[in-house]
């Protein structure tokens, strides 16, 4: 009798061939994260397995196609549209991957096939290039909103906010020249030297959300990445027009978007409203640390709003805010003196998400021919420390 394989729920036999064969299995071994990565000079879509494997997504594709039981699939060209169909078969397809490299040995192999590489030795580039929007959350933690006060002061700080919620205040950042990977480098532009860190939760949207209420916003959840909401300090010059918080400076510089290290689909996540807990070191000193009872509007509020005012489509990124110990906490906290400074490195982790690993750098001097229509190479027009 010939036989064919038969997946089924990430298992793996041999049946009949009159027996039914599916080409969808319905979970996955092992959970995974996905990501894009430069391997040999090609960005390539990637599996991330065990927290150190990548697996290139196309060969491991076409691998599995070897055999014959499984129908042929195209993989997605970039991140975007992996989301945009995840939920429309590919997970499946990425879940039957993932349990043919298990049941066939091909992780734990020696030497193991060509298209398994050690996380370490392949370039983490940003999971999205790019985002169509990405969308922060200002003093969206308890502990933020009063950085630097003493228990009193906070208690205090914490029952109005409670008191007097209203609605979250969200902030759009630039995508591309922003957005940055683990391991790339956060430059500090000319001069500007009050430049600060804000380790953050990132969501990423899996379908088009308009109106979306707290209630259903998980099932308009693709998945989970770790952000840092690098912020100039610095204000902007007198004279002209607003003369107010400007969060295009204050936001928007190359680089001060880091965004990865890959994106853990929702059903490796868990809740995160339950699960959640972030932090930031500086050169291994600990100056963040927060978990999701800190955050005045859920995440899902966070969605709710947002998709109120804009339609939220797959890949935009939604930031859920920063806990106490930017800046302003961290010096009167005493594990700071000052802002970042080129040589120092960012670490910024999501448990259950990833690190990235983000060095500090300066950036070069400004050009001798500008006329004036620039920003300034200051180091403030702020009074406060």
């Amino acid at each position: 009798m010939r036989l064919t394989a038969t997946i089924l729920a990430g298992t793996f036999a041999l049946a009949p061939a009159t027996a039914t064969v599916s080409a969808q299995a319905t979970q996955s071994a092992e959970p995974f994260a996905v990501g894009t990565f430069e391997i040999d000079g090609q960005e390539t879509l990637g599996l991330v397995l065990r927290e150190q494997l990548v697996v290139e997504l196309g060969n491991a594709n076409r691998n599995l196609q070897m055999n014959p039981v499984y129908a042929e699939m195209a993989m997605p060209d970039d991140m975007l549209q992996l989301i945009g169909i995840y939920e429309y078969g590919l997970k499946y397809r990425l879940y039957e991957i993932v349990n043919h490299l298990v049941a066939s040995g091909q992780l734990d192999a020696d030497p193991r096939p060509s298209f398994i590489h050690d996380a370490e030795t392949v370039q983490i580039l940003a999971p999205i290039r790019y985002p169509g929007k990405i969308l922060n959350a200002a003093v969206n933690f308890y502990s933020h909103a009063c950085e630097g006060c003493n228990e009193e002061e906070l208690a205090e700080s914490n029952r109005q906010r409670r008191e007097n919620r209203g609605v979250p205040y969200l902030f759009l950042k630039p995508s591309r020249g922003a957005v940055i990977g683990s391991g790339q480098s956060i430059v500090i532009p000319a001069g500007r030297d009050r430049i600060d860190w804000e380790v953050e939760f990132g969501t990423v949207i899996g379908r088009p959300a308009s109106y979306v209420s707290a209630a259903d916003a998980e099932d308009y959840v693709f998945g989970y990445l770790v952000s840092i909401d690098v912020s100039d300090r610095g204000g902007r010059p007198p004279g002209g027009y607003g003369q107010g918080s400007d969060w295009f400076v204050g936001k928007g510089h190359d680089t001060f978007a880091p965004m990865g290290p890959w994106i853990v689909p929702k059903e490796f996540y868990g809740d995160p409203m339950e699960r959640l807990h972030q932090q930031l070191t500086i050169d291994g000193v600990t100056v963040q640390e927060a978990r999701a009872g800190d955050m005045i509007h859920s995440l899902w509020e966070l969605i709710e709003y947002g998709s109120s005012i804009i339609t939220l489509f797959p890949g935009d990124v939604l930031n859920s805010g920063t806990s106490g110990g930017t800046s302003t906490g961290a010096f009167a906290e005493g594990t700071r003196s000052g802002f970042l400074q080129p040589g120092e490195v960012i670490e910024a982790t999501i448990e259950g998400v990833g690190t990235l690993r983000m060095p500090v750098v300066a950036g070069d001097p400004l050009p001798d021919d500008l006329t004036g229509a620039h920003l300034p190479p200051v180091s403030t027009y702020r009074d406060d420390p």
